[in-house]
């Protein structure tokens, strides 16, 4: 593992140790899965330990541990992160000798080993809201021979019988930072993997001072949301009821536009935070793809059809809402905006609520009530 981590440039300075001291099998069970197929120890052990000591994604739970019945959608909701995205979220968290952090999502506990590890355990607190997790990633630790305090909470609300820390962060996705995680870090740090529905894919990184966090965005993490508000998530006919009812219309704007752009999508989950989008592209060879846009509360849908070298498109909307319209009205702000990058907007997190804006706080995109 070190020598795959080496060799992608994923070794922040102070890492290399940890990740060589902290064996990952021991935060492992007995099947995981490896890129949608189930791989048993018992069975192929070669083929275990090369996918546990790769820079792999491995899921360990689905359905928050429910039995899943054949045929029903399995929703990956924990794992072990692939190495590289742990070491990309720790070289943001900038941790130093002697700083105490809290890690809101415990998962199999590899992660707080490392920082166990690397600053001691007494200085880290590991939260989780799933009690066999809790019980598992604490079993976990103390096989690898480490002993941080590992407690079963909701970590919107932090853990405030063990602050102040200098350092949070968080290894699921939120979409909105609490206050409590600035409450409890006064003059620290958060990290968490940050967004809506219809793009989650950014770090904040955010420092606090003042009663107050600003910071800004980075990376394109692909992390498991919060289960405290989580949308329901399945299959592609699950979010399509009265598929012969849409609305028909056209547009000019190609759905690739918005496809084939992070920073596009960013901006445009600023406006569109409770819908996501799927791109399913023709099996044909022909280059055509529908996009799919697709609300959370799953009452509206639309659809618009991309066909190569065609100047408009063929757009289906069905439900209270016009996702297109909603979608291409925030693509059009974000280019009369002249299209900036992501890298330009911040965030800042007050009391009162959360602020997004563009270049500094004095231009504010949105805002939301804490």
């Amino acid at each position: 593992m070190l020598e795959i981590l080496a060799g992608k440039g994923s070794l922040p300075p102070g890492w290399a140790d940890v990740v060589v001291g902290v064996p990952r099998e021991l935060f492992l069970p007995e099947v995981i899965e490896v890129q949608d197929q189930l791989v048993s120890r018992s069975d192929s052990p070669k083929r275990w330990l090369a996918a546990v000591y790769d820079d792999l994604a491995l899921t360990t739970q689905v359905n928050d541990g429910r039995d899943v019945p054949d045929g029903a959608y399995r929703l990956p909701t924990s794992s072990s992160s692939m190495p590289s995205v742990m070491l990309e979220m720790l070289g943001l968290l900038d941790v130093e000798d002697g700083h105490r952090v809290l890690e809101l999502g415990s998962g199999t506990g590899y992660n707080a080993a490392w920082l166990a590890y690397r600053l001691g355990s007494a200085r880290v607190t590991t939260v989780d809201v799933d009690p066999v997790l809790v019980a598992e990633a604490a079993q976990n630790l103390g096989s690898a021979g480490f002993s941080p305090r590992v407690v079963r909470g909701d970590g919107e609300r932090g853990w405030p019988a063990g602050s102040p820390f200098d350092r949070v962060i968080a290894t699921y996705t939120v979409a909105e930072i609490p206050y409590a995680w600035v409450e409890q870090a006064p003059t620290g740090r958060i990290v968490a993997p940050w967004g809506g529905s219809f793009f989650s894919h950014s770090f904040a990184v955010l420092e606090i001072a003042d009663g107050e966090a600003h910071g800004r965005f980075s990376g394109y993490p692909a992390f498991m949301r919060t289960r405290s508000g989580r949308p329901h998530r399945g299959y592609l006919s699950d979010f399509l009821p009265h598929t012969n009812d849409d609305a028909p219309s056209r547009s000019d704007l190609s759905p690739l536009a918005i496809t084939g752009d992070a920073d596009a999508q960013f901006f445009i989950g600023l406006e569109v935070p409770d819908a996501w989008h799927l791109l399913v592209e023709a099996e044909d060879g022909s280059g055509e793809a529908t996009l799919w846009l697709l609300a959370d509360d799953r009452r509206s849908w639309a659809a618009a059809e991309y066909v190569p070298g065609a100047g408009e498109y063929a757009i289906g909307q069905y439900g209270p809402r016009r996702l297109w319209e909603e979608v291409e009205r925030a693509y059009r702000l974000w280019a009369d905006r002249g299209s900036p990058p992501r890298d330009r907007a911040g965030l800042t997190v007050t009391r009162s609520g959360s602020l997004i804006w563009l270049d500094s706080p004095d231009n504010a995109l949105t805002s939301s009530r804490g």
